[in-house]
């Protein structure tokens, strides 16, 4: 084997993306020392993507004090390479930040606002946009308004509006955002497809494990209705309805209405960035994975998105997972040629946390002395 191309997601709770490339670069080498061993640790737009772009591309990491989803003083980070800026939205409106204060009715994203206006200020003409892990349900307002735009009330007066208080707008100026955001693209990333509102909006879905309770769900419900309309009537197309757009509590609405971006599939975006096709195109073998391989897996996760691009480009592709459930289907129709799990003694999610390290390494082993042994006996 001369090339293997590591791109797995994160076994969430046990195994960072980076963990698993440092597991895989040390293994590999082992069995095949001279084989080019390229490492592609991903996220799919939540906690842990700026760090993947960090050690993918070597992007520079800024860190900034911005308002935090409670309205209080925060350190977040992102990064920079070149004219790029890599931001993700849970830095500074994250869920784990809010601890037993949930309440999505309250919480802002204004300080995703303060990233951007700071990368723009410093020279960066593409913002990257991770949405996932957010405590908010804001539709993006308050990241406007922290990048010019104002809100108004009935009386005519200015505000910062949050999920409480959305439906108390009566109109919008976004000219001073178009303004500060004449020359840069912005492209959000996220790994849902749900609409703004409606059962299967960002309210519903959403709003529960951000702290919502079913009545506060209706009330957040009707303010994304109320916002949506709006954003119809200001830039002519139906923002509400678009894939996506319920993504991070409305905000992937907010991105295209009041920001002038677009919504892009979280590892469609992030593997066009890292410039995979052209990198795994003369591989041997690419292995990619995630924590549980199941029926949501292909739609959009990142072993979707891995699995059609290897499957174009001809390459054998291995996945390694935490656990494979019978819903996944016939993985080999989406491109997988194998799936290996790592819960190698049969036990319960909670033992397995502190073996997953060995685990994976043990059944990434086993995988490569196959190989081993089939390169041998083809001789």
């Amino acid at each position: 084997m001369k090339k293997c191309v590591v791109v797995s997601d994160s076994f969430k709770g046990t195994l960072s993306s980076l963990q698993i490339c440092r597991i895989c670069r040390e293994r590999i080498s082992t069995f095949f020392p001279e084989c080019e061993v390229v490492t592609l640790p991903v996220a799919d737009g939540g906690e842990g993507t700026v760090d993947c772009f960090i050690s993918a591309l070597g992007a520079v990491p800024v860190h900034l004090e911005v308002t935090n989803a409670l309205g209080e003083p925060t350190d977040a980070t992102y990064a920079m390479l070149g004219e790029t800026a890599f931001i993700e939205m849970s830095s500074a409106a994250g869920l784990p930040a809010v601890g037993d204060r949930k309440d999505p009715g309250i919480t802002t994203t204004y300080g995703v606002g303060e990233l951007i206006r700071d990368a723009v200020l410093k020279g960066c003409r593409q913002i990257l946009l991770g949405l996932g892990g957010s405590a908010t349900n804001d539709a993006g307002c308050g990241c406007a308004c922290a990048l010019g735009t104002v809100f108004y009330g009935k009386d005519g007066s200015g505000f910062v509006p949050t999920g409480n208080t959305l439906e108390e707008i009566s109109g919008y100026d976004c000219s001073e955002t178009a303004s500060f955001l004449s020359d840069v693209s912005i492209t959000a990333i996220c790994d849902v497809r749900n609409p703004l509102c409606g059962e299967n909006g960002a309210a519903y879905v959403f709003g529960p494990q951000k702290g919502a309770d079913g009545q506060q769900v209706v009330h957040l419900d009707r303010g994304l209705r109320h916002i949506g309309e709006l954003m119809e009537e200001d830039t002519g197309i139906a923002v509400a309805d678009a894939e996506g757009a319920g993504a991070a509590g409305g905000f992937g609405a907010g991105v295209i209405a009041f920001l002038g971006g677009e919504l892009k599939p979280g590892i469609e975006a992030v593997l066009d960035v890292l410039d995979f096709d052209s990198i795994a195109a003369d591989a041997d073998l690419v292995i990619t994975g995630e924590g549980k391989l199941d029926s949501q897996s292909f739609q959009g996760k990142v072993v979707d998105g891995v699995s059609s691009r290897t499957a174009a480009l001809g390459v054998p592709l291995v996945a390694i997972v935490g656990m494979a459930d019978d819903s996944a289907g016939d993985y080999r129709a989406h491109g997988i040629d194998a799936v290996f799990t790592t819960n190698r003694a049969s036990l319960p999610y909670e033992k397995l946390i502190e073996r997953a390290a060995d685990d994976y390494s043990a059944t990434l082993d086993d995988i490569l002395n196959l190989i081993k042994i089939t390169q041998f006996a083809g001789r």
